[in-house]
């Protein structure tokens, strides 16, 4: 199933709503259109987390009502894709785990090496920003931004000390993440979690595709396009750790929780190590995109 999280006037969303809030609601893509969830039957979640937290009991009653010809699905209110205006797709993880040099191409483009273990640092909840939002920073703090494409990947049950060959029953879901980077400030500092955060870069959605819809997460074609060129083409399969093992050394430190976000690395054609150099300009258009999940369009302006 594919999940979105999509911003809806008081007209569309069940409940009590602020008015014109356009508060976030949950929705299921049935065909062409995005289903609002909250108004499938009594209690049903508003929010991914909730559908999370509820397990595969609430996930398979989801799946029951949101079926072609039931009877409430006929009776909730849906808007058309291509209408849709959307929030991030993960909105309040428990945290956003983002792993560094996981693609040996990246790593050797950016002159750093993969250590025997994963590079990992947390982003913060203020970067996170939606397809089709725009995305601004002050020209003062940074004119070397650039964009990373890359596989987000959603916990499902709590993950402690699991084994690589179990780590895949833990994932709920994937999703597309731009994970946005102010390269300057990357190599001036010795963690990588502020130049990572700036406010709205960690694009990611529009779509949670549910793990039953991806056999191998190690066989998806990957790819970045900024302003018309293709800057990215891969394949996740190019990891050099597998989504499994980042999620089993994740997990022997500390529990994964349910809705936890792991960004899995970009791979390699960052704007960085080209010649010359593709940074992100003021109104530049960067579209990131994961086959069989989706593709996530960032626009970006720079202030001052």
């Amino acid at each position: 199933m594919r999940f979105a999280h999509l911003r809806l006037p008081d007209s569309l969303a069940p409940g009590s709503l602020v008015p014109g809030s356009l508060a976030p609601e949950l929705a299921v893509v049935v065909g062409d259109r995005a289903v609002v969830v909250g108004a499938l039957f009594e209690g049903a979640p508003r929010a991914l987390q909730q559908l999370i937290d509820g397990g595969d009991e609430l996930l398979a009653r989801v799946r029951e009502a949101a079926a072609a010809g039931s009877d409430t699905l006929a009776d909730a209110p849906s808007v058309a894709l291509a209408d849709a205006v959307f929030a991030p797709a993960v909105t309040a993880p428990p945290i956003v785990l983002a792993i560094g040099l996981n693609y040996a191409a990246h790593s050797s483009e950016l002159g750093l090496k993969a250590d025997t273990a994963p590079t990992v640092f947390v982003l913060w909840p203020n970067s996170l920003a939606a397809h089709e939002e725009t995305t601004s920073w002050p020209r003062s703090l940074s004119e070397s931004i650039d964009y990373e494409a890359e596989l987000g990947v959603i916990i499902g049950t709590p993950a402690k000390d699991v084994a690589a060959s179990d780590a895949l029953d833990h994932v709920w879901g994937y999703t597309v993440v731009n994970d946005i980077t102010a390269r300057d400030i990357q190599f001036s500092e010795a963690q990588w979690s502020r130049c990572k955060s700036f406010d709205g870069f960690t694009p990611n959605g529009p779509f949670v595709v549910t793990a039953d819809e991806i056999s191998d997460p190690q066989d998806l074609h990957i790819w970045a396009v900024v302003d018309g060129q293709t800057v990215q083409d891969a394949s996740t399969g190019q990891m050099i750790r597998s989504v499994a093992t980042l999620v089993a050394h994740l997990s022997r430190s500390a529990t994964l929780l349910p809705g936890t976000l792991i960004s899995t690395g970009s791979p390699g054609g960052a704007g960085y190590s080209r010649d010359p150099q593709i940074f992100l300009r003021d109104r530049s258009t960067v579209t990131v995109g994961v086959d069989g999940i989706g593709s996530l369009t960032t626009h970006c302006r720079i202030i001052g």
